[in-house]
């Protein structure tokens, strides 16, 4: 079976000023803004560690890694440790 996720589109505006003062690259503008965002509602506890990395379109450990670098407490509950327990003793 196939199932199609929905994808709601969201246009953010940017004036052109804002966009010129980014100090990035065009093309990585887009994909860092992302990144920052998936960050922030991570951080703000809005977005889940899995929902933000894959808004932010990175894996497990650059997601991880980039919360580290930036100082940004792992939300852990306590099911997610249990589960980590549980694989490690299976190891």
């Amino acid at each position: 079976m196939n199932f199609l996720e929905h994808i709601m589109e969201i246009t953010i505006n940017i004036p052109d000023s804002i966009v010129q003062a980014i100090r990035l690259p065009e093309h990585r503008i887009e994909r860092d803004i992302r990144v920052e965002l998936a960050l922030s509602l991570y951080q703000q506890e809005i977005l889940s560690f899995g929902k933000a990395r894959e808004f932010a379109g990175m894996g497990k450990y650059e997601f991880g890694k980039l919360l580290g670098d930036r100082n940004i407490c792992r939300h852990y509950s306590n099911e997610e440790l249990q589960q980590d327990l549980d694989y490690a003793d299976h190891q």
